[in-house]
């Protein structure tokens, strides 16, 4: 026999489906991912292998995207829209800019001084003021440096020990990126240790290069030392590697494909662990940790790529020496 509900108990049952129909609801609606904002320089495909080795970070975190985290990428055609993509950002809310080098940092510092700020290879964020020390940033901006004011000397002396008759060296730079201007001063006092001259030539963009290598030529430098930046990875270092060959140029090089391309040699930090540890930075301040206490830690793994084949068409002896302390060696 079936009984029917009276009114109270059928005013009861809706007002129970009204309660938990909303609750049934909320409960479904997922949770406000974070967004990482990541400024980059166009073309995306050029720094495939970095994004990939911060994703690789995050994995081993155990952030999935579009499941418990968002990349939301920003690629500038020119560093001139820089400072306009960080601003998206910043109106974005995204819980972090990733600003992997010194030249993405500086727009992105003009545009908060909230929202936390991650790099992965800063070149030199205490002599460029975008931290206190590296001990305690002190703002909102923090990550991983490989001190390219030091590591720049570095690349010339050993570029000296592999031309020792050469005395007129050619330095490439870019006016656009922040750290270029400390490490060039640094440069030019090593030089003066090293008695040779060095004549300076700035490229901006790597569409510059043809001339810069023409305008070297004509200047005799017996080498040349690339102060690496954005422009110089552009396109995954091909271009510049190419042209040293081509000019007949043996050059020290701030990235291993470079070398790979037909340049000499190469000394750099392992942009791809630093990329990939960078992912930590991130995980600590969605966390909660603030990014003015936590220390930015300089790059430990550094890199000797000499190219033998580039060597031998150039008609040149690589002191043993050297090549017994290169990582690796291209044949």
């Amino acid at each position: 026999m079936s009984v029917k509900p009276n009114r109270r108990d059928f005013i009861t049952l809706l007002g129970g489906a009204a309660v938990a129909g909303p609750l049934v609801a909320r409960a479904q609606q997922p949770a406000k991912l974070p967004r990482i904002g990541f400024l980059g320089l166009a073309p995306a495909s050029t720094f495939a292998t970095r994004v990939e080795a911060l994703r690789t970070g995050l994995r081993d975190l155990g952030y999935i995207e579009g499941n418990n985290i968002i990349l939301e990428f920003r690629w500038a055609q020119t560093v001139d829209e820089l400072p306009n993509l960080a601003a998206e950002f910043v109106r974005m809310r995204v819980a972090i800019i990733f600003a992997p080098v010194s030249t993405f940092v500086a727009p992105a510092r003009q545009a908060t001084s909230t929202i936390p700020i991650v790099f992965a290879s800063h070149a030199d964020p205490i002599g460029l003021g975008h931290v206190a020390s590296l001990a305690r940033p002190g703002g909102n901006v923090t990550g991983l440096s490989m001190l390219l004011t030091e590591l720049a000397v570095k690349e010339l002396e050993i570029l000296k020990e592999a031309l020792p008759q050469a005395v007129r060296f050619g330095i490439i730079w870019n006016p656009t990126t922040p750290s270029h201007v400390p490490a060039l001063k640094a440069v030019e006092t090593a030089g003066k240790t090293l008695g040779i001259e060095l004549h300076e030539f700035p490229m901006r963009t790597i569409e510059d290069s043809e001339q810069v290598f023409a305008s070297m030529t004509q200047a005799q430098v017996g080498g040349v030392l690339v102060l690496a930046s954005p422009a110089s990875y552009s396109d995954r270092g091909e271009r510049l590697g190419q042209l040293a060959l081509k000019h007949r140029l043996p050059g020290m090089f701030g990235f291993e494909e470079n070398v790979h391309a037909g340049g000499l040699m190469s000394y750099s930090a392992d942009i791809l662990y630093l990329y990939r540890r960078s992912a930590e930075y991130i995980d600590k301040i969605l966390k909660g940790a603030n990014p003015a206490e936590l220390p930015v830690e300089q790059a430990s793994k550094y890199k000797l790529v000499i190219n033998l084949k580039t060597a031998k068409a150039l008609g040149l002896d690589v002191p043993p020496q050297l090549l017994a302390r290169a990582d690796e060696v291209i044949e």
